[in-house]
This record gives C-alpha cells, sequence and structure tokens, in this order.
C-alpha cells in the first residue's frame, strides 16, 4: 500500500471506532482488518500505529484543534498528531490526496486548522487532564491513589506495552521455548518477576508461531500471570477461577497443578467459556471442568464452603491496561466505575460462600483506582470476620511480594499492566473432639478387712 492509502485506512479505522464508542477498539480493529483481508502485515501494523499513537494522544489533540477552531474528525486527529511530532501542513498536504486509495485532500479549513496549530505556542498549559490524556472527573481518583508518582505512572501507562508471553510448563520449560521462539524470528528475554515469564518488543505475530499453535506459550502480561501465583494452588486441591471468561487464568492454575486436581471454571457468559475450550485443548490441560453461572442456578449453594482455593478476578474498569487499551483512557465514564463497584462487592461475596475453612481466596483485578480495589477489601472485611488477610505461601511470588498480602502493580514500579490481588484466608473451625468418659475408681478392699455380708 502507498502511504496515502495507509493514512486513509487509518483514518477509516478510526472513524469506524467513533461510530462504536462502547466498543473496544482492538474488536473493532480486528474485524476492520478481517473485512479487508488484502491487507498485507506490514500494511496493518503500519495502520495499527496510526491508529494507535491517534488513541494514545486523543485529548491533547482534540484540545489543539479545538482551540485552533476545528472539529476533531479522524483526518484532524491524525494529521493533527503529525503536525505536533515535527511535520509541516505542506508535507501533509502531499499525503492528502485525491485517488480511489487515499484520504482525498485537505478542505480549506483543515488547511486552516492545521496552520494555527503549527504556529501555535508548544508551552502552552493545557489543564493537568488533558495534558495526562485522562477524563476529568478520574484526576482526583489517580491523584489520590499515586500522589507525587502521578505523572510518571500515567506516562507509563500512555506508552506502548511490551509483548508477555506465559511458557505452559505442562509442554516445556521456559528456556527450550525461548530457543524454539528464537529459531522462528521471535527473539524473547525472560521476565524479570514471572518465572514462567518471556517478553517480546512490542506487537509481532507471536499466534501464527509454532510455539503458540502447539500451546507451549499463552499471550498474558506478567502481572496476571504474579496474580495466578499468589494463589498457591496446588495439584491435590480443589479450585474455583469464578471469573473465569476465557480461561486466561485457569490455564496457568492448570499449569501451576500439574494438571491434576480439579478446578472448575465458571462464568456468565456462553461464547467466554466456549473459548476458553479451543484454548484448554492447545495447552493439554485435561482438570478443568466449565459452569456457566446462570439466574436462579442452585449449583453455588450446593458446593458452599468446598473449594480450598477461589480466584475472584473481578470485572473493572481495565484502567492498568490503557498501554494496551488507550482508548478506554477517555471512553470511561464515572458511571462505570459506580456500577463497576457494586458489582464486584456482589461477587466478592458470593464467591467467598464457595471457600472452605482454612481456605483462601485472591481478588484481583487489571485497575489502578482504590475504588476497586483495597477499598474492596476492606469493606469486605467489614461485612465478613471470618477472613484474614494472609501472605502467599508460595515460591514462585518474587521474594519482596512474598511478606505482603497485597499485591499492587503498576508500569513505572514493576513494569506491567496495573494489577491488584489480595489474598484472603478463611477461618478454619475448630476441631471437634469426642468427650471421654471415665469409669468411677474403685478403691480395693484391705487386705486383713474382714469380708462384706
Amino acid at each position: 500500500m502507498t502511504p496515502s492509502a495507509r493514512l486513509a485506512a487509518a483514518i477509516d479505522l478510526l472513524a469506524e471506532m467513533d461510530a462504536a464508542p462502547r466498543r473496544p477498539a482492538d474488536a473493532v480493529a480486528n474485524s476492520f482488518f478481517r473485512e479487508r483481508r488484502f491487507i498485507g502485515g506490514g500494511d496493518r501494523r503500519a495502520i495499527s500505529a496510526l491508529v494507535w499513537d491517534s488513541l494514545r494522544h486523543w485529548r491533547r489533540a482534540a484540545w489543539f484543534i479545538e482551540r485552533a477552531g476545528g472539529e476533531p474528525t479522524p483526518r484532524l486527529r491524525i494529521a493533527s498528531r503529525q503536525i505536533l511530532t515535527g511535520s509541516t501542513p505542506g508535507a501533509i498536504s502531499q499525503a492528502f490526496v485525491e485517488g480511489r486509495f487515499a484520504p482525498g485532500a485537505l478542505t480549506q479549513n483543515e488547511r486552516h486548522t492545521l496552520d494555527r496549530i503549527a504556529r501555535a505556542d508548544p508551552s502552552e498549559q493545557q489543564p493537568d487532564a488533558v495534558r495526562l490524556e485522562i477524563p476529568d472527573w478520574l484526576f482526583p481518583h489517580l491523584q489520590a491513589r499515586f500522589g507525587a508518582d502521578l505523572e510518571k505512572e500515567l506516562e507509563a501507562l500512555g506508552q506502548e506495552a511490551t509483548l508477555d508471553l506465559r511458557v505452559n510448563t505442562l509442554r516445556g520449560d521456559r528456556e527450550t521455548v525461548r530457543k524454539k521462539l528464537m529459531r522462528e524470528g521471535l527473539h524473547a528475554e525472560p521476565t524479570p518477576l514471572s518465572p514462567w515469564g518471556l517478553r517480546l518488543p512490542g506487537r509481532l505475530p507471536v499466534t501464527s508461531s509454532a510455539a503458540f499453535k502447539d500451546g507451549l506459550v499463552e499471550i498474558q502480561d506478567e502481572g496476571s500471570q504474579l496474580v495466578v501465583a499468589m494463589l498457591g494452588a496446588t495439584p491435590e486441591m480443589r479450585v474455583l477461577d469464578y471469573c473465569a471468561g476465557a480461561g486466561g487464568k485457569t490455564l496457568a492454575i492448570a499449569m501451576t497443578m500439574q494438571n491434576r486436581g480439579h478446578i472448575i471454571a465458571c462464568d456468565v457468559s456462553v461464547p467466554r467459556l466456549d473459548g476458553a475450550v479451543r484454548r484448554l485443548r492447545r495447552a493439554g490441560a485435561h482438570n478443568v471442568e466449565r459452569h456457566l453461572l446462570t439466574p436462579g442456578d442452585k449449583w453455588a449453594k450446593r458446593r458452599a464452603k468446598s473449594f480450598d482455593r477461589v480466584l475472584v478476578d473481578a470485572p473493572c474498569t481495565g484502567t492498568g491496561t490503557w498501554r494496551r487499551n488507550p482508548d478506554a483512557r477517555v471512553r470511561l465514564e464515572e458511571r462505570d466505575l459506580k456500577e463497576l463497584t457494586v458489582k464486584q462487592a456482589d461477587i466478592l461475596d458470593r464467591a467467598a460462600a464457595l471457600v472452605r475453612p482454612g481456605g483462601r481466596m485472591v481478588y484481583a483485578t487489571c485497575s489502578i483506582l482504590d475504588a476497586e480495589n483495597r477499598n474492596q477489601i476492606d469493606a469486605f472485611m467489614a461485612r465478613n470476620s471470618d477472613f484474614s488477610l494472609v501472605a502467599p505461601d508460595t515460591a514462585e511470588i518474587p521474594e519482596r511480594f512474598r511478606d505482603s498480602p497485597i499485591l499492587s502493580l503498576s508500569p513505572a514500579k514493576d513494569e506491567t499492566d496495573g494489577f491488584f490481588a489480595a489474598v484472603l484466608e478463611r477461618k478454619a473451625e475448630p476441631a471437634i473432639t469426642e468427650p471421654t468418659i471415665t469409669e468411677p475408681a474403685v478403691t480395693p478392699p484391705e487386705a486383713d478387712a474382714p469380708p462384706a455380708p
């Protein structure tokens, strides 16, 4: 494709994302490229780079465009980003040309807008929420969470993420898999925190590799791998993955249990559970049973207090995944957070009823907001006096995390996505002992005493 054709495709893709504001950008892009199979891999990556760069700088670009009197259309968002990164209006005009596979020439209003942006004072102060690419309402939540580290953390969340893989130790060890990937041109390095992780520098075609097709690796952020390690599931256990989704963490749990014991993967979505089947087969995981949670289901009642470990990977705002989903930074609404925190509390209470005495529950999110994390745990413990926070008892957790019952990860601090996990243990029931019955003592008669009449 020519540069102009790539530009036109990027504008079309952004327009489709704008038309579906509640649908994840990744899902829109997958559909877009599926319908245009004539676009090759290199062109897809180039188009995606233009679009994702625009998504990462959505608010700043819109602010400059509106200050210049324009409207933040997909065309101007992409063009203004090129101006703000050093291009000139003349160079941009040469890319916006007429033609069947071209974006069409800039209108007079678009040219005037870009000229004004090019002449704008780059030091002009933007509102903090605009400069940091977050919704206005979210700024105080993040300021309370990160304090003096706010700008550093949000800058890291605005960068492109690495591509992390989890080696499936049911099929091979990390070094063997790393060498296999290298032979396929994928140069991965061991992750610094997870003992099962490999890291690649950015978006690469891993799913077309033999290592992926053979079930040797799964795509999973290193932080997500550490959440599984916090669970501490072992081969003899009965484990519940309460919000299993498509089974990413279920697969990792099966691996830590060496394909033994029993795992039940629950979810409210049939498509997600069906998607887990394919992944489980590819990974060679055979100790997993699926269960669809439905209203009025008596399944949970019959299994109350029966699981050694329960993982609650709760639905959340996904603020910790902004490196991968930059569109979510702006599209997240305050009502989303309010609705999710109510749902999270309900899920926590339901899942807790399934933990056996002496068993453990791990509550996890891919959020960086206290409202979804520590505040949820504090409220849960206030409602449930028979649970307490405990440190994880597993060697797979890096030493610096082993003494704390709370795992809190962020891109700037840990080079992972933003993750939270808390380990909660249910108090063991006191042992029931049988009463001891003793016979009354009998005093033997004295040797010289007369016999009883």
